[in-house]
């Protein structure tokens, strides 16, 4: 769950194109700083109360609504796929038919209606199946799972719809004029947003956690709701005063259209030389399909002029022909398919048992002060905000002395380095799970999972550092390739495909706990993950995950060798716009 906030950023240089082109379009007497109040804490509290209960959520399953951990952590996988998916269609549906404003307000009263049902489902006992304070607890009707679901759902499609389309929405506001104070101003509101987002991270994994395990779930709900309220009025106070740009057509339509057009004419056969041949578009400079998968050249063939084309050259039907320039940016995508899959494990998360663990665990840090079970995931995010600063500022310049890199480590390298804590981060889970087990069982709580052990969760520390350390180097190599062996046309679509591998790893992270809560209760045995974690072998579970690691460790070091020293497809002037690539561009997740 903790990668969830990364799905929220899109490229800076994407966003600075979409301004320029966008600035036509802009009405005099809008937009303007003067904006920026509401769609900064429209974003920020969105951010507060959707993050804000989701490190706790799986205490919620487990305590109120009669689920297995296994059950619960399945329910919190897909529900953060749902909101990394629907990312992708809210950009997709802003970029193509409705424009950012829009779907901006239909996101932040998505977000408000689910949040205040979730609410709804702590302040009326009938609508759970668990009584807390008399002790009842009754396996949950459809009714109730219906409404808990609906509750994530609408926050889901809330999460998708605002988070992509927030710090663009922001950025058209400061383009009615293009002149270098703009730009300047564009920089300081980057720098200003993304701020703005770590602290809104940090306030929900911390005092929002706070409130939920200290003044229990009616309030510790009720506040992400009021929060969702003020956000959403927010939003809707500004509108006034805001520039909302027209939508424009979208690159998802244009991979589709690629492909539906080379279906179509599978049965012709590709021309080897014939600049007449390929439709180019508005291009300025004309240029062959590239060799590799040529059956998607028979997207931009023509014909037959007459039937294909307008009289101004223009294309009469955008389902029968597409521009060379098209079809190689499908082909951009369809090359970096093998190294995005190695990221896809990466970013599994396993945050929900941590929570289940530091539960179990002393969290007493001064005198009676508690750190909640699920702040945990706040170490992470200062970790990687110490260590990105210090690579960036420190250890660059010197690596590009002794290295020749103008960004230190190549980006391959950094998603190696960040593959590799993983595998560390994992193991040493394992091993701190192994004594955190044995404690318990020596201690006579074998069968009491909600009792205090004597071991300090401070145990679980060096497990978040290590993954902050992770978080710092392979998910920003990661969107760095991309960048590199996209066009510059599709820079945008970096952040858009680290999303959609956020959603994959949800989906695989649902089926490995699945098929590993399935096999190892085969014959009666407890369950690895069983909701007694005393009982169960949660250690086992991460030292599966560790071996998983090193496997698609493994396989990366193959992929990278499979790519070989390239830089992609760019040229030269855009591999000098790659060696300008900067950190604050991208987000802390």
């Amino acid at each position: 769950m903790e990668h969830s906030a990364a799905a929220s950023y899109e490229n800076s240089d994407a966003i600075m194109e979409d301004i320029v082109s966008s600035t036509s379009s802009s009405k005099f007497g809008k937009g303007g700083l003067r904006t920026m109040p509401f769609i900064i804490v429209n974003e920020c509290l969105e951010k507060v109360s959707s993050y804000g209960i989701m490190p706790n959520m799986i205490l919620y399953l487990i305590n109120e609504y009669k689920m297995g951990a296994a059950q619960a952590t399945n329910v919190l996988y897909t529900w953060s796929a749902m909101s990394n998916i629907l990312a992708i269609f809210g950009a997709f549906l802003s970029d193509s038919y409705l424009g950012r404003f829009r779907v901006i307000f239909i996101g932040s009263f998505s977000s408000l209606l689910g949040m205040a049902t979730l609410w709804l489902t702590a302040m009326i006992p009938s609508l759970r199946p668990c009584e807390t304070l008399v002790h009842i607890c009754n396996s949950a009707t459809a009714a109730q799972l219906a409404l808990l679901f609906l509750a994530l759902g609408l926050i889901s499609i809330g999460a998708g719809c605002v988070r992509p389309c927030s710090i663009a929405f922001g950025a058209d506001q400061l383009a009615i004029k293009e002149n270098s104070n703009n730009e300047r101003l564009l920089d300081s509101y980057f720098n200003w947003y993304y701020t703005s987002i770590g602290v809104s991270t940090i306030i929900a994994l911390s005092v929002i956690v706070y409130i939920q395990e200290n003044l229990g779930w009616k309030i510790g709900f009720g506040v992400p709701a009021g929060l969702m309220f003020i956000s959403a009025l927010s939003f809707i106070v500004g509108s006034p005063l805001y520039v909302k740009v027209k939508p424009r057509s979208s690159l998802l339509t244009s991979f589709v259209r690629v492909a539906v057009v080379a279906m179509k004419n599978r049965k012709l056969s590709v021309p080897d030389s014939n600049f007449d041949q390929y439709y180019q578009g508005n291009d300025k400079e004309l240029m062959f399909p590239t060799d590799s998968l040529r059956v998607l050249n028979k997207a931009c063939i023509i014909r037959n002029p007459e039937s294909d084309l307008n009289p101004d050259g223009s294309i009469k039907d955008p389902w029968s022909l597409c521009t060379v320039g098209e079809v190689e940016s499908l082909k951009s995508l369809l090359r970096v398919l093998p190294m995005w899959t190695t990221g896809i494990f990466m970013m599994v998360s396993t945050s929900n048992f941590s929570t289940l663990q530091a539960n179990t665990m002393d969290r007493r840090l001064f005198g009676n002060f508690k750190i909640p079970a699920g702040s945990f995931s706040v170490i992470m995010i200062i970790t990687l905000s110490i260590v990105i600063p210090i690579y960036d500022r420190i250890l660059v310049p010197i690596l590009a002395r002794y290295t020749g890199q103008p960004r230190g480590f190549s980006c391959k390298v950094r998603m190696g380095i960040g593959l590799f804590f993983v595998c560390v981060a994992k193991a040493t889970s394992a091993v701190v799970e192994t004594m955190r087990r044995n404690t318990a069982i020596q201690g006579g709580f074998a069968d009491q999972p909600d009792a205090m052990i004597g071991m300090s969760a401070l145990w679980l520390v060096p497990e978040f550092v290590l993954l902050g350390f992770a978080e710092a180097f392979n998910p920003v190599g990661q969107v760095e390739f991309f960048y590199t062996y996209f066009p510059k046309t599709m820079s945008s679509f970096a952040m858009a495909l680290f999303t959609l591998g956020l959603a994959a790893a949800d989906v695989v992270g649902s089926f490995l706990v699945s098929i590993v809560d399935s096999v190892s209760s085969i014959g009666g045995n407890e369950s690895w993950l069983s909701t007694n974690i005393n009982m169960g072998h949660l250690n086992y579970y991460y030292a599966l995950v560790t071996c998983l690691g090193v496997i698609n460790f493994l396989y990366f070091l193959a992929v990278c060798w499979a790519y070989g020293p390239s830089h992609g497809s760019r040229g030269k002037e855009d591999d000098k716009d790659n060696e300008q690539f900067d950190y604050r561009e991208l987000p802390s997740s």
